[in-house]
């Protein structure tokens, strides 16, 4: 779906760059320009004002490859101007719902189940939600901040939203996969965008076993809990809890304790993408643990395996001068 949208841009360019080469009619409707126009052009093969491109040549047929400089026929019953290439989510605080209202009215909206591209309004944890929602269908998601942090997401601008659709670069990450085994004997498995976390349920810390790729790496970790986190969640829970900011292109994991008691001084370990990580949890029924992926929490835990899972792919869209990569890199500089 994104590569469709890829092979289409360097047409749009070609065609704004060359001021669309349309002898339009009549003039477009206020508040309609140019840019608008090659854009919708190139993903739908029509104008937005006339419907279907008709030419000199074959006035009732739609425009041939080897057409040149077609004249648009005005079609009087022009529906508003939308994309129904991008559908618009998001979250239920005042700021986001303000922001979908006017953003629908400018630019109309299509079916979330049905779009090719998603545009969500909020914070991180819409865009969570939102890679969640359409996870089956591997669509890729726009975010715009409206939220507080917004790491995930691209700065908040009504101008241009279709060129700016058209112009995002791609990153695909790609998620944990959480599988469990529960004091009962019951087994669930759930997916992490960000991280998987083991955190101790009652007053007593945890105490648990660390292996990677099938090898005891740590006997027993006395702590509060544990984490494997990815790059994109590298810096959430992760870096609360003074782990390490992962490059997205490093092919790496974050194995990270939460206020570990012993070993006192273990401050983590990177791992390579590929790693199965199994925690066993000792003196379960004594020392309660949970497991959390992202928002799918499973309580009363015995054994917990975490690998990435290569089957799934997640496509997050940025602005060029915002890309993931250098929001990774400026974070680590951060006051």
């Amino acid at each position: 779906m994104i590569r469709s949208l890829r092979e289409t841009r360097g047409f749009g360019k070609a065609a704004m760059a060359e001021g669309l080469r349309f002898a339009p009619e009549r003039p477009r409707g206020a508040g309609w320009r140019a840019p608008h126009a090659a854009l919708y052009f190139c993903l739908t093969g029509q104008c937005p004002d006339t419907g279907p491109i008709r030419t000199h040549q074959d006035p009732s047929g739609p425009i041939s490859a080897d057409a040149h400089s077609p004249t648009l026929f005005p079609r009087e019953d022009s529906p508003a101007v939308t994309d129904p290439k991008f559908a618009l989510v998001a979250s239920d605080t005042p700021e986001a719902a303000e922001a979908l209202q006017r953003l629908q009215k400018r630019y109309g909206t299509g079916d979330p189940e049905t779009a090719e591209i998603v545009v969500a309004l909020g914070g991180d944890g819409l865009m969570l939600e939102t890679l969640h929602r359409f996870l089956d269908r591997g669509l890729p998601i726009y975010g715009m901040n409206c939220g507080t942090v917004g790491f995930l997401m691209n700065q908040y601008h009504e101008d241009d939203l279709p060129e700016r659709l058209a112009a995002a670069e791609q990153a695909t990450l790609h998620p944990l996969r959480m599988e469990v085994e529960r004091s009962n004997g019951e087994t669930c498995d759930a997916i992490a965008i960000n991280e998987v976390s083991l955190l101790r349920e009652g007053r007593q810390a945890a105490k648990i076993g660390i292996s990677i790729d099938g090898v005891q790496r740590m006997e027993e970790l006395i702590c509060d809990g544990v984490l494997v986190a990815t790059p994109a969640g590298s810096t959430a829970y992760n870096l609360s809890a003074h782990g390490p900011i992962v490059p997205i292109g490093g092919q790496l994991l974050a194995l990270t304790p939460i206020s570990a008691f012993r070993p006192r001084r273990w401050r983590g370990a990177l791992l390579p993408a590929s790693a199965e990580v199994i925690f066993e949890v000792h003196e379960a029924a004594k020392r309660p643990v949970s497991a959390t992926a992202d928002f799918t929490e499973v309580r009363d835990v015995k054994r917990v395996r975490v690998r990435e899972d290569k089957s799934v792919d997640l496509h997050l869209l940025f602005d060029p001068e915002h890309d993931l990569e250098e929001r990774i890199i400026k974070e680590q500089f951060q006051p």
